[in-house]
């Protein structure tokens, strides 16, 4: 009886994982509707989903081999895994949902929450969202998963002018409508923001990605400010998606227990970004420009910008669109981006010649994926980069090949 008993109780276990293998797990590609923006893309994403729980899980990675070169000087073969990144999302009830995204890098030495923020839904042009808000500046900064992308390294403008996945504690409005083929989505944010390494730091430049390693700003700001993050959207779909954004706020700490130890000096970012998918040929476009100006005391030396301004424009060319190799929507493509930065946009008030410290990059490429959730990639750099004093560029080159894929 004893062995009867065990067997039915084992036959009921598999039948039942059978059901759990067969029914519970379900991938949902994406939790919006089919017509999107930009601000959209926290949700584009794909998730593996237990129908048992509110809870969906995804994510994605990067990894990639480079040989890279500046006048001759090279580091040699590098391999990277450049990130691992993992999605949580809850619908907790009706019209409630929460959304997550932690990143891992340098083998896991760096996690970073990028996104945690909870969703109130009031109307399709009003909801609220509070928690860790991914500040909606230029289109790259919420639209940056690795998957989507036919380059190996994410662009400079974003990474090296702009904070790339700049984020920060806040609150705000959120919301967008559409009619026939028009689109409008908007967002308004206040938040934590900047603080003084934006002007003290080991770059010795204005640079304001240096704020990204002040993880205080998850509780306070350094100026006791908010900062300001707006950005309206609005797409047609002949003619594609185009965003205006704004950030800005006091970035240094001017008060101490009550007392002025500094005036208020102010950032100002605008952004203007564009993306479009050509029907006849399925060119994809996409681009983005963005102006800074920052407030920077008089006793700094010339090599402090106040005024900084670049961006970047990918053309990405599907060449074969069909079954290959036993992929049934496979794709190879030709790409190429184009890029510009320049930290110190102005001329010497001694001599009135240029200030340098800029950069160009042009970078073709070409990418293979199985689908569209997975992208093998080949890119070869060609950089020229001045130093703050307009001497002959430094001239930088290599390969680098690379895979990503949603899991």
């Amino acid at each position: 009886m004893k062995k009867i008993i065990t067997l039915v109780l084992l036959s009921m276990t598999g039948i039942v994982q059978a059901q759990i293998d067969a029914t519970l797990l379900q991938h949902t590609k994406k939790d919006s509707t089919e017509k999107g923006l930009n601000m959209d893309a926290v949700y584009d994403r794909p998730f593996l989903n237990l129908s048992i729980s509110p809870v969906s899980v995804g994510g994605y990675m990067e990894a990639n081999w480079q040989y890279m070169g500046t006048e001759g000087i090279t580091e040699g073969h590098e391999f990277q895994m450049r990130r691992m990144t993992l999605f949580l999302s809850s619908s907790i009830g009706k019209k409630l949902k929460f959304m997550s995204e932690i990143e891992f890098e340098e083998g896991g030495n760096e996690i970073v929450i990028e996104f945690a923020s909870l969703d109130v839904e009031f109307h399709p042009l009003l909801n609220l969202r509070g928690g860790i808000i991914m500040n909606p500046i230029g289109a790259f900064n919420q639209n940056h998963d690795g998957p989507k992308w036919e380059f190996t390294d994410r662009p400079i403008s974003a990474t090296q002018m702009l904070p790339a996945t700049w984020s920060t504690a806040g609150f705000g409005l959120f919301g967008k409508t559409y009619k026939a083929d028009w689109m409008m989505g908007y967002e308004l944010y206040l938040t934590g923001g900047f603080d003084n390494t934006v002007i003290d730091n080991d770059q010795n430049k204005t640079y304001l990605p240096a704020s990204k390693a002040n993880f205080s700003r998850f509780e306070e700001s350094a100026s006791g400010t908010p900062l300001t993050t707006a950005k309206i959207a609005v797409r047609h779909t002949n003619f594609g998606e185009i965003g205006l954004s704004y950030m800005g706020g006091i970035y240094n700490t001017f008060e101490d227990d009550g007392e002025e130890v500094d005036e208020k000096r102010r950032l100002t970012v605008f952004a203007l970004d564009y993306n479009h998918t050509l029907p006849k040929w399925k060119t994809f476009i996409t681009g983005e420009w963005a102006w800074i100006k920052v407030d920077v005391p008089n006793n700094y030396t010339p090599q402090y910008g106040n005024k900084q301004h670049g961006g970047f424009l990918d053309i990405v060319q599907p060449i074969v669109s069909k079954k290959m190799l036993g992929w049934e929507n496979a794709s190879l493509n030709l790409g190429c981006r184009l890029e510009y930065v320049d930290w110190n946009v102005g001329t010497f008030e001694e001599t009135g010649y240029d200030i340098g410290d800029h950069l160009w990059s042009a970078m073709p490429a070409v990418s293979f994926r199985p689908s569209q959730q997975t992208v093998f990639r080949l890119n070869y750099r060609i950089q020229h980069q001045t130093d703050v004093h307009d001497n002959p560029a430094a001239k930088t080159g290599g390969f680098s090949l690379g895979l990503s894929t949603y899991f």
